[in-house]
């Protein structure tokens, strides 16, 4: 373990030297309010095309997806590599290309590296796919690649691919798919689309996935009745997957993920359509056998990464959903009761005004996420320090903590 960790720390070292300096190397810091006190944001590194998904390497360094079909290093510092090469060949049209990245529980002794991607077909279709490869000793690429996993079918769409990547308590890895701007695959047993899917790391099918053994289902499902999943991380106290998704026009909504479950899109919603008339296939917000959201939101922020904060550094998120938002251009800060009821929820760095793609909490105790544009950023986000809990007055076990405000606890409807 120490040799491993020793090899990767003097390679990255040796390769930075090398690698062309981010514009964001001189400490671009800046302070922005929420309601437990000042945050400070620093911009890591710039430059990055539409960053997507983001890795923490061993050695303190970051893997950055980015869609057009590029995977970099990023150092603490701001130092960017060169794309690396052994990246698989993306459909980088629409809303497509290259999406998450994510290491094997084992990357210490096995290098290995998952990235999500929009793959390429026949005629103009492309599916969602799933491809593993080992790091290089370097940093400077991937090698022994291969796609472990294919959504079946492709279609001739250019929407809706999903898709993050997360490893369960148990070992195996979830695969959030989209809809591909098809409504009714949602629903279908014999398509990957709009599904939560659960694979070994090698792409088999694990024994005890829910719909094993029927045959009108495909078995790496887990969950169906998705939309657009954007979002997906496990609870670190409860081993929960939890995961949120694009609703269409309003409806985002943040979602805790049960085995074999449905969760109702398009048959229920709480959105509506881009041209403002109902969904033609939904018929209503609620039906038996149908799963509610946690949470929603109306209109809609544009969910992207998940997190939970479970960092002793601030005590004052500790337990905190973190969900990015594109279109609200915030990350949103959701506090949970006993019950994962939302009780609390503010909204961070929408004065910055940044779209914020993926959304990681790291080792030490900081908050990272990147930004989706063409000049993407790396972003640090210290919590705020307030003053201890010992030194303040008593408030009452139902009061929200001092600054924070709180959602009254009938209502998930969130107006932005």
């Amino acid at each position: 373990m120490r040799r491993t960790a020793l090899v990767i720390a003097l390679g990255s070292l040796v390769a930075t030297a090398l690698w062309p300096s981010a514009a964001a190397a001189q400490a671009n810091t800046q302070n922005t309010s929420s309601q437990l006190g000042t945050v400070r944001v620093t911009t890591i590194a710039t430059g990055l095309q539409n960053a997507w998904g983001l890795a923490f390497l061993p050695d303190g360094s970051f893997l950055v997806s980015e869609r057009p079909g590029r995977l970099r290093v990023v150092t603490p510092q701001g130092g960017v590599s060169t794309a690396l090469t052994g990246v698989p060949a993306v459909f980088a049209q629409g809303q497509g290309g290259l999406l998450d990245v994510a290491l094997d529980p084992a990357f210490a002794t096995n290098r290995r590296v998952y990235l999500s991607f929009a793959e390429p077909g026949t005629n103009g279709t492309a599916g969602t796919a799933v491809f593993r490869a080992e790091l290089n000793a370097g940093g400077t690429g991937l090698v022994n690649g291969s796609v472990i996993f294919r959504v079946t079918p492709k279609l001739n769409t250019q929407g809706h691919f999903g898709s993050r990547l997360a490893f369960g308590p148990d070992g195996f890895l979830y695969v959030s798919s989209g809809d591909n701007f098809s409504n009714a695959t949602a629903q279908r047993q014999n398509q990957h689309q709009g599904k939560i899917l659960r694979i070994r790391t090698d792409g088999t099918v694990p024994a005890d996935n829910p719909f094993v053994g029927n045959s009108a289902w495909l078995p790496e499902i887990w969950s169906t009745g998705h939309r657009s999943p954007q979002g997906m991380a496990f609870h670190p106290v409860t081993g929960q997957l939890w995961m949120n998704e694009h609703g269409p026009k309003g409806g985002d909504e943040l979602n805790r993920v049960g085995r074999g479950l449905n969760y109702g899109w398009p048959t229920i919603t709480w959105g509506i359509g881009y041209d403002d008339r109902p969904i033609p296939e939904a018929t209503g917000t609620s039906a038996a056998g149908l799963e509610q959201p946690q949470h929603y939101w109306v209109p809609s922020i544009g969910t992207s990464g998940l997190a939970f904060y479970n960092h002793p550094r601030s005590p004052e998120w500790m337990g905190s959903v973190l969900v990015g938002g594109l279109v609200s251009r915030s990350i949103h800060r959701l506090r949970l009761d006993s019950n994962n009821r939302v009780v609390v929820q503010e909204q961070l760095l929408s004065s910055l005004n940044w779209r914020i793609r993926d959304v990681r909490v790291g080792a030490d105790g900081n908050v990272y996420a990147l930004t989706d544009d063409s000049n993407g950023r790396v972003l640090r986000i210290e919590p705020p320090t307030v003053t201890p809990r010992g030194k303040r007055p008593a408030t009452p076990p139902s009061a929200a903590p001092s600054g924070e405000v709180r959602v009254p606890a009938k209502s998930v409807r969130v107006a932005q």
